[in-house]
């Protein structure tokens, strides 16, 4: 018995890196595995790179890696022919900082940085640095500076991301994420509190979305597949 809409065709834009830097990313949910599966060989039989497929199922993540064995699994995030950190005029490629306030926010901080490896960047992670501790944050400071570009992720009150960037002159994105008690309504409040930044260039994406941050950076940096 096959999967349920098994035969629904899927029609993949194997272009769209040429056009806009970012190639087709494969959206987990609502999909059957064999979609998913179907979707990423198609992708790299496209010759697209990287291939990237997101909040993937365990059945999923078992689909596309019986027919793509080289595939890397980060979490719920599959990624093929990832782009091999390219050198610059420096030798190395360029460097992002993923921080996040809590290990609640660790999920979303971790679609972010297989994103970012995807696309050959380099990823340190600084954790558990929330403003509930704002000693932590002023700890890492210097390590935050030396970055290319930071990725701030953050749930309840949402204030860390505004924190970061009044110390550093960093180019930051903020992701708001679903963790939170009472009125953080599903990250809401954060994602308002973000969006109402008092510390001017903060960029934002919406609730959780990991990737679309890492994808911000991408363009940021000018990455090409």
């Amino acid at each position: 018995m096959g999967d349920a809409g098994e035969g629904r065709e899927i029609v993949l834009d194997g272009t769209r890196g040429a056009r806009t830097g970012i190639p087709e990313i494969v959206y987990g949910p609502g999909k059957t595995p064999t979609q998913v599966r179907d979707a990423v060989v198609g992708l790299i039989e496209a010759g697209v790179a990287p291939v990237i497929a997101t909040r993937c199922s365990p059945a999923q993540i078992a689909a596309v890696t019986a027919a793509v064995p080289d595939a890397r699994v980060d979490g719920p995030t599959v990624v093929a022919r990832a782009l091999a950190a390219a050198a610059d005029g420096g030798g190395a490629a360029p460097g992002v900082t993923v921080v996040t306030a809590g290990t609640a926010d660790q999920a979303v901080a971790d679609e972010a940085v297989a994103t970012l490896r995807a696309f050959g960047l380099r990823v340190e992670r600084v954790s558990d640095v929330g403003v509930a501790g704002i000693h932590r944050l002023l700890d890492r400071a210097d390590d935050l500076r030396r970055a290319d570009a930071l990725i701030v992720v953050a749930g309840m009150e949402g204030a860390l991301p505004t924190a970061v960037a009044g110390l550093v002159d960093t180019p930051l994105v903020a992701v708001p994420t679903s963790a939170g008690y009472g009125s953080s309504f599903e990250g809401i409040t954060a994602l308002a509190a973000m969006t109402a930044s008092c510390a001017p260039g903060v960029s934002v994406v919406g609730v959780d979305n990991g990737v679309g941050a890492a994808c911000a950076v991408v363009r940021w940096l000018r990455v090409r597949p």
